[in-house]
């Protein structure tokens, strides 16, 4: 017994950091705040619910409700309005967080109900409670890309890389996994955590298109996605975790909310036509593809120097010129656009002439005025010292997608929804998913992993191979 106890102390020692070293969001806190029970939240008539960010979970395309979880929430709003009393209506506010920052939220008063649509570990939260289940024993299982291995067996990971979203459940599962695996002196699976401008749905899609190679999801969101992006393995036969289940969250002393969603749970089925709509609402969306592979990366070498010296002249990342350019014709100077959009950005000649660029038809020209118009726009319109690097980059890709004063607009109306006018991401693309569909937020998630799919090979794309050196001297 007692050589039982060292052995399971010796792994908890022995295991490498890195693997459990997730991300951490703002302290769970345990200052006393006002707690809203449902009498209260009647009075106000708005259930403040926050929602992760991910358009898995929550969502609406041009009136449309997309995301999962918000067809659950809007159905618990119509249970509640429809024991409503004296015209006690109430109507849901979403209050998308990161993943990790919800329950910190939720007991600071910021929201009446966490609904996260994945697996969340509450066990450090104070005054917070699980409602009853509203997915019943998940499971994580393993997704890769068809064509290369699958895994059966968890010692098949070994040294491999998982590339994991911040409050990833899958975490703790990796912690447990590396403790087996250290017993039986084997490489740990290592935990890479991807930008926060990802979701766990973009993770997938850089699954898809080779981008990354391995992450871990509840299988229910594997499966769903597994629809839309038909080259996903699910290795169902290989679970990490013992089967959890989803839940909502409340704070502990709002007993009635509490009983009014066990309720509602108790009683709920799953529109028929849920999975249907979901796949209508993202078809075609998911689709990006490898921009490393082998033809992509010599047209990108030549095009390096172009890319790089009018980057450089605008003070921008040449990697951003260059996802915009994969994007925009999968860096081919003769591509063809709409309206007069010609090259390898697709500037238009209208727009080229705003910044004193007369050829837009040769790489130079091309390069020259779009670089110089994104430049503008970014001055003009984005450049508050409230909006970081990355945001700025998915404004300026937005306005150039769409024009300046219409993301300027959907800014200030992102700011009377009560979300931040300062993040793109997450933020006030829900206010462009809902005015005018996905096909500006598609564009700029997807320069945004083109830009993270090179900039994680930042240095090799970057050296001078001895070759071109010794052509130089």
């Amino acid at each position: 017994m007692i050589r039982a106890s060292v052995i399971s102390l010796l792994c908890l020692v022995l295991v490498p950091a890195h693997a459990a070293a997730r991300p951490a969001g703002p302290p769970l806190v345990s200052k006393k705040t006002q707690v809203r029970d449902l009498p209260a939240i009647r009075s106000s008539k708005v259930l403040r619910v926050l929602v992760n960010q991910s358009r898995n979970s929550s969502g609406e395309m041009k009136g449309e409700a997309t995301g999962i979880e918000y067809r659950r929430l809007q159905a618990f709003e119509s249970y509640l309005n429809s024991h409503a009393r004296d015209g006690q209506k109430v109507s849901l506010k979403l209050i998308p967080k990161a993943k990790d920052q919800l329950l910190a939220a939720l007991q600071r008063g910021e929201g009446d109900i966490v609904a996260p649509g994945e697996l969340l570990d509450s066990s450090a939260a104070l005054n917070v409670e699980a409602t009853d289940p509203v997915v019943s024993a998940v499971p994580l299982v393993l997704v890769g890309v068809k064509g290369e291995r699958g895994f059966k067996h968890i010692e098949q990971l070994s040294g491999k890389t998982l590339m994991l979203t911040n409050g990833s459940a899958a975490d703790e599962a990796v912690l447990q996994l590396n403790q087996r695996l250290t017993l039986r002196k084997l490489p740990p699976v290592k935990i890479e955590w991807v930008d926060p401008s990802l979701a766990v749905e973009d993770v997938l899609e850089m699954v898809q298109a080779g981008i990354y190679h391995l992450t871990v999801v509840e299988q229910p969101i594997a499966e769903r996605w597994a629809r839309i992006m038909p080259k996903l393995r699910v290795d169902r036969s290989l679970t990490l975790s013992a089967h959890s289940d989803m839940n909502w969250f409340v704070r502990r002393d709002a007993s009635q909310l509490h009983d009014a969603i066990n309720t509602f749970l108790d009683t709920y089925k799953t529109p028929a036509n849920q999975e249907v709509a979901f796949q209508k609402a993202y078809k075609d969306l998911y689709q990006v593809h490898n921009p490393l592979a082998q033809g992509d990366r010599q047209r990108l070498e030549s095009l390096r120097p172009v890319l790089q010296r009018h980057a450089d002249a605008q003070k921008m990342d040449w990697l951003d010129l260059a996802a915009m350019a994969f994007k925009e014709s999968a860096l081919n100077p003769a591509a063809k656009g709409g309206s007069g959009a010609t090259g390898l950005l697709q500037i238009t000649p209208s727009a080229a002439r705003r910044v004193g660029v007369d050829n837009i038809h040769d790489v130079d020209g091309n390069v020259q005025a779009a670089s110089r118009y994104l430049a503008m726009i970014r001055r003009k319109f984005f450049s508050s010292p409230k909006i970081n690097e990355r945001e700025r980059v998915a404004f300026s890709l937005a306005a150039y997608n769409l024009g300046p004063e219409r993301v300027q607009s959907m800014r200030a109306e992102a700011r009377r929804q009560g979300l931040n006018p300062n993040q793109w991401f997450f933020q006030v693309e829900r206010v462009a998913m809902e005015q005018v569909g996905m096909g500006v937020v598609s564009y700029v998630n997807s320069v945004n992993k083109y830009y993270l799919a090179y900039d994680q090979e930042r240095d090799a794309l970057e050296s001078v191979s001895p070759r071109k050196m010794t052509k130089r001297q």
